[in-house]
């Protein structure tokens, strides 16, 4: 098993240059020179892009994403835990821990366990785990893709805890024999799961604590660049159609937080768009910048077609050169690291315009 980092050692976790070239390397970008708008320090201009969208979190600095450790609601004997998946009983301060799932591996992140982390499952990209993570994570050994856990691997490794998603039901019987197992649904927000995650690590009282400081930290972002004010529209390409993220989706639930407005056509759930022919159709996707994201390459690909035609370039954000690629393990994610991160992206990038 690799040498991993202490959390005090953690300098080599990805930084802007290396963070930059991942990026670069796996949309094949055409890189340029950030600079700030000598008008206001609020403003910047990039001119990084994809099909005309400038993109977001080059520089990101993951040094710090996973904080020190916190500290066990108990520290010896079992807790009963109840979950999606029946009651299990789960060790006081797990050291061996199994995570099966993005969400399951960033609340370790944000509850500076990310160490005691002895398996993860992998997900599809350039990198076995998600690059907002930082590439310490990527030491971890892998059980398998994330929607087929490989059970003799994960009992090689000795767990004593395993967390993962409530759609790993059907595995249950088998995983609980190898270890107590947790499995945490979605259905209640992201808060909800991680949550449910923090008490299956007995760290209930330090997840309660890191949502409050969220909490504040949202608030704040969303105060220093005006939020209220701006109306970001939210956008998804998969391989074959637009997904328009309302308020149901992470990054609406986020940006909320943050007291960002939403564009009215975007204030209730999520939903598709399969053409931009009609006026009506694109003033779904209309606002005063809209964030996009793509699902993996083949939604790039789309997203690309989408983006370099005439429809599109009648959108009124799009001719004010407000458009931004952000990262769709962000946006599109499940947990406090990421809603810190997608934070960090509204702050810098709100009141942005893009320059070629």
């Amino acid at each position: 098993m690799p040498v991993r980092e202490s959390a005090s050692t953690r300098n080599t976790f990805a930084t802007a240059s290396s963070v930059a070239a991942a990026i670069l390397l796996t949309v094949g970008l055409s890189a340029g020179c950030a600079k700030t708008d000598d008008n206001s320090a609020n403003i910047v201009r990039t001119t990084t892009n994809i099909a005309g969208a400038a993109v977001v979190g080059i520089e990101r600095d993951t040094s710090k994403a996973c904080p020190l450790p916190s500290s066990p609601d108990a520290v010896s004997g079992t807790r009963s835990v109840t979950h999606a998946a029946g009651t299990s009983e789960v060790p006081a301060d797990p050291k061996r821990i199994v995570v099966l799932s993005t969400a399951a591996l960033d609340a370790t992140c944000a509850l500076g366990l990310w160490e005691r982390v002895v398996g993860a499952t992998t997900v599809a990209g350039p990198t076995p785990q998600p690059s907002y993570l930082g590439t310490g994570v990527d030491v971890i050994p892998a059980v398998g893709a994330a929607d087929s856990p490989d059970p003799a691997k994960i009992a090689e490794l000795k767990p004593d805890l395993i967390i993962g998603p409530a759609t790993d039901n059907n595995r249950y019987g088998a995983l609980q024999a190898i270890a107590p197992t947790v499995l945490v649904g979605d259905d209640n927000g992201w808060q909800a799961t991680f949550t449910g995650f923090a008490e299956a690590m007995d760290r209930k009282n330090a997840g309660t604590q890191a949502l409050a400081d969220y909490r504040a930290a949202a608030k704040d972002a969303g105060n220093a660049v005006q939020a209220s004010l701006t109306q970001a529209s939210v956008i998804r390409f998969d391989p074959n159609q637009i997904q328009v993220q309302g308020g149901n989706s992470f990054a609406g639930q986020v940006l909320g937080d943050a007291g960002v407005q939403r564009p009215a056509a975007q204030r209730g759930d999520s939903f598709d768009v399969t053409t931009l022919s009609a006026e009506s159709d694109r003033n779904k996707l209309e606002g005063d910048i809209i964030f996009l994201s793509f699902a993996g390459a083949d939604g790039l690909e789309y997203g690309k077609s989408v983006m370099t035609a005439d429809d599109w370039k009648k959108l009124a954000c799009v001719s004010d050169r407000r458009e931004f690629a952000v990262d769709d393990t962000i946006w599109h994610g499940n947990g406090l690291t990421a809603a810190r991160a997608l934070l960090d992206d509204m702050r810098l990038n709100l009141n942005g315009y893009v320059t070629d």
